[in-house]
């Protein structure tokens, strides 16, 4: 069901989107143009006003919000309209996620449920720099130990999509900052630019979200059906060193 919220600039005013949801809802978190200043190719690039909105913290049911609350696990979906900033699709600001006490990087899950998403994921010793094109329905791992920018490559349609994530972490954005954005910037042309900032770069790994088996690990499209039958699977957000080979499995 598409819940509909008031729209006051048209079709795709971030600060009031449509959102795909059916239960309890507030209002939502809004990402500003200034909060992303220096992470873009032009680095003199100057921005204001809400790029988008996440709404954090979703539940259904007061039973699903004790059981996310126990199991230490967040619900969120965020809506990215269209636009081009700079010469540069929209995009998230991007961060990292520190380990868990067992020292892995605690995983993240994405489901897109409107539009086309570009997972931008790379490793923090830039070993591995990979782009996931994904569209509605496709659900994308964000395994440990990656860092990721979400970009909205379009420009005339919005972007929803859903996550999963443990709740016992706040998300590191400092190495996006010192490094002026992620290792590559997708231009409104269709082009890719390696970031200078940080040197010697691998070339962009490209990988369809469809190609991947996220399936035969237990995650399932959509992904709130793993919190209302409470799926043992979402024990891998918090602890991924018991679920040896799942990111394997679904992130070739």
């Amino acid at each position: 069901m598409i819940a509909k919220m008031t729209e006051i600039f048209g079709a795709f005013d971030p600060a009031h989107p449509r959102v795909h949801w059916d239960g309890p809802i507030h209002e939502p978190e809004l990402r500003m143009a200034e909060d992303l200043d220096g992470i873009f190719a032009m680095r003199d690039c100057a921005a204001s006003g809400p790029l988008y909105a996440m709404f954090r913290d979703l539940a259904k049911s007061a039973a699903d919000r004790w059981w996310l609350k126990q199991n230490s696990l967040r619900y969120d979906i965020t809506v990215i309209p269209p636009r081009v900033i700079c010469g540069e699709f929209v995009k998230t600001k991007g961060h990292y996620h520190p380990k868990n006490e067992a020292g892995w990087g605690f995983p993240e899950m994405y489901e897109v449920l409107e539009g086309t998403a570009h997972y931008l994921l790379q490793r923090e010793d830039m070993a591995d720099v990979v782009l996931v094109m994904a569209n509605a329905g496709d659900v994308v791992v964000v395994p440990p130990g990656y860092g990721h920018v979400t970009i909205n490559p379009t420009t005339d349609q919005a972007l929803h999509m859903a996550n999963i994530v443990s709740s016992r972490f706040a998300s590191d954005y400092s190495k996006y900052v010192d490094g002026n954005g992620a290792a590559y910037y997708e231009m409104a042309d269709g082009s890719w630019k390696k970031n200078r900032t940080y040197g010697k770069v691998p070339p962009l790994r490209r990988v369809h979200a469809g190609c991947i088996r996220t399936d035969k690990a237990g995650f399932v499209f959509p992904l709130y059906r793993l919190i209302a039958r409470r799926d043992p699977v979402l024990g891998f957000l918090n602890h991924p060193e018991k679920f040896c080979g799942v990111a394997e499995l679904v992130y070739p």
